[in-house]
């Protein structure tokens, strides 16, 4: 029954750890893309923002991955995957810069909403270090966030 109850366990927060990757594969994509798109007269605050975004994005996927291999979990690796797992979407291409920090407002907000929930199921399931990564990335993406929408009150 022990067993049972580990492998339970796992899938549980293989799956949760899994639509991270997901989510956050396709981040680092979609911050690259407006990195690389921006345009307009707040271009230079927002390529360096979206540089910082991205290379946090990237952070954020490398630990997640190596949380779930930790626990002999196998993260997904194609975009074809994370495309289809994922909660946010990708970037369509033709974004002012408003609506590119607006897309990001919104992504965090449903990355959060999906962190919270991991971070009860991990707990629920004992399974602290996932919670615990899960709260560090929820405090990073809140901030970022608050800030984001304080530069679209202006």
């Amino acid at each position: 029954m022990a067993k049972t109850k580990e492998k339970e366990k796992t899938v549980s927060s293989s799956e949760l750890l899994d639509k991270q990757v997901a989510n956050f594969s396709v981040l680092y994509m979609k911050l690259h893309h407006f990195h690389w798109y921006v345009k307009g007269e707040n271009f230079f605050t927002l390529h360096v923002k979206f540089e910082e975004l991205y290379t946090e994005a990237g952070l954020h996927l490398d630990t997640i991955a190596e949380r779930m291999l930790s626990i002999g979990a196998k993260p997904t690796a194609t975009l074809k995957e994370h495309l289809k797992m994922a909660s946010i979407q990708e970037a369509d291409g033709d974004e002012s810069a408003r609506e590119m920090v607006q897309a990001l407002t919104d992504d965090f907000e449903t990355v959060c909403n999906e962190l919270t929930e991991g971070i009860t199921t991990a707990e629920d399931n004992n399974d602290q270090p996932t919670a615990d990564m899960f709260i560090a990335i929820r405090t990073s993406l809140e901030k970022h966030r608050w800030m984001l929408k304080a530069y679209l009150a202006e």
